[in-house]
């Protein structure tokens, strides 16, 4: 955090630059890997809550053929 008080919204956007400065951006390499990992986990969940809907479907399928004969 910064020592001082802002005092306007010139001093703001200039710090806000100073620390865009700061920021280590990930290489093509990195990105890459990155975007793989994040579309697989999304693969993963979607194939969690397609397990579960399913699961549940065919139990309340169950419970209403138990009561409706």
């Amino acid at each position: 955090m910064a020592d001082t008080t802002r005092t306007g919204v010139f001093d703001f956007v200039r710090e806000v630059i100073e620390q865009i400065k700061k920021v280590t951006w990930p290489d093509q390499a990195q990105l890459q890997n990155s975007t793989m990992i994040i579309v697989v986990f999304m693969f993963l969940c979607g194939a969690i809550i397609l397990a579960m809907d399913l699961g549940v479907a065919g139990l309340l399928k169950l419970l209403t053929s138990l009561f409706t004969g």
